[in-house]
């Protein structure tokens, strides 16, 4: 969680030079060309339902890391990460067969609310909508995560799938990454690349391997404040008092849903 927000917040000074969309393309890219070295995955062997989750796995890691970026400049991070959270709380609640457990997406929306304060009218409509889309991605992301890390050993699943999001959103970040790229803007695309998605991903798809969703889940609760913590030391981002209300219903709803969806 902490090398996700970190790697999110230091995007940040790459975005004049190469765009939002041009730095997480770069990201995947070197992702990918790192993982296919070191893990040098192989196709044969799959099963037709293995290959499908690989292909949605790469679909949704396409969609987080794009949507997500573009959210991060428009909104401070603590706000697209708790919009971003909806996703994952929402599929908390579905798997819960209690219809009481629906309670704790409504509680973690009226946190949303405070983080976005629309009633100032400062809110960046476009910022929460592609945080809102970062959402369904990471919804997907941890349900797919799992079941290819059931299908496939080691890190093959990533190494397959990170490429497969790296060719599809190259339509999206290579026109205005290309021109401006240079030996040290690639260099510091490496670097980015580890702390987001190499190492976070990798890990992820290791735990979710050992833990219930749910005990995954409960975990990632804290990254939404965690996401605060980082946009105030990295990015000078000092959430106001309603912020700070809003975060901590946020947090509650989702170590409430996961506690829910165990019963």
């Amino acid at each position: 969680m902490l090398s996700v927000q970190l790697g999110a917040a230091l995007s940040t000074g790459l975005f004049e030079a190469v765009s939002p969309a041009g730095t997480a393309w770069l990201r995947l890219t070197f992702a990918g060309i790192v993982l296919v070295a070191f893990a040098r995955p192989r196709l044969t062997g799959m099963t037709t339902e293995g290959r499908r989750a690989v292909l949605l796995l790469g679909a949704a890691s396409a969609v987080i890391t794009l949507a997500f970026i573009e959210a991060v400049a428009r909104v401070p991070l603590g706000v697209a990460v708790a919009v971003e959270f909806l996703g994952p709380l929402a599929v908390a609640a579905v798997r819960s067969p209690v219809r009481s457990a629906l309670t704790w997406p409504a509680l973690a929306l009226l946190g949303v609310l405070g983080l976005t304060e629309p009633w100032e009218g400062s809110v960046d409509l476009a910022g929460v909508l592609f945080a809102a889309l970062a959402a369904a991605g990471w919804a997907a992301y941890i349900v797919l995560t799992r079941r290819v890390g059931a299908e496939l050993p080691g890190f093959q699943g990533l190494a397959l799938s990170i490429p497969i999001a790296a060719l599809l959103a190259t339509p999206f970040g290579a026109p205005p990454a290309l021109p401006a790229l240079t030996p040290m803007i690639a260099l510091q695309c490496l670097g980015l690349a580890v702390l987001l998605p190499l190492l976070p991903y990798a890990l992820e798809m290791q735990a979710l391997r050992r833990m219930t969703m749910s005990s995954f889940g409960t975990l990632m609760a804290v990254e939404p404040g965690i996401a605060v913590l980082i946009g105030l030391l990295v990015l000078a981002q000092v959430p106001a008092p309603w912020q700070v209300v809003g975060m901590a219903l946020v947090v509650t709803a989702g170590i409430g849903a996961e506690q829910h969806a165990r019963r």
